[in-house]
């Protein structure tokens, strides 16, 4: 995915506490959040496949309960185990994404809808694009598995609302 470069999160003196840890009770799920930023390629970094267990926050994104879309990225598997979001497609509508931040707070997502899309058409627009509410995206890899490229030819994207 390309996202902008643009930091959306600069409207104060100071930037809104960072996300530390996100909890999806549906899956059991929790992780540990990193930053990330850009490759030199323009796309989205994405966590340590050595790390398979953390999730990475785009941060030239809004923060987890600013306005806008907050991008959550997360491995569906690594290293012979289950990466963090190796759940996500069991994710439905009405489920609850905790997102803890820096400064003690919690954000709480509701989950709107689940995407399956093939990589080359990844909705870049849909995933990064300006909102007038606070939002959250999770990304992971999903569907079939290219052994000679070494990766997966879909990703799953979960689009879910601030409660």
């Amino acid at each position: 995915p390309r996202p902008s470069s643009r930091c959306r999160r600069c409207r104060s003196d100071r930037p809104p506490p960072g996300p530390t840890e996100v909890q999806i009770p549906k899956i059991n799920l929790r992780a540990d959040v990193i930053s990330l930023g850009l490759n030199r390629d323009g796309t989205v970094q994405v966590p340590p496949i050595t790390r398979p267990q953390d999730a990475g926050w785009y941060r030239f994104g809004p923060t987890p309960g600013e306005v806008g879309p907050a991008v959550l990225l997360g491995h569906v598997d690594g290293h012979g185990q289950e990466g963090a979001f190796y759940g996500l497609k069991k994710l439905t509508p009405g489920d609850e994404i905790d997102v803890n931040r820096a400064d003690g707070t919690t954000a709480r997502f509701r989950v709107g809808h689940l995407d399956e899309v093939p990589k080359e058409h990844f909705p870049t627009h849909a995933v990064y694009g300006d909102t007038d509410t606070a939002q959250l995206r999770l990304i992971t890899c999903g569907g079939g598995f290219d052994r000679a490229a070494g990766s997966y030819l879909d990703n799953i994207i979960v689009y879910a609302d601030l409660t």
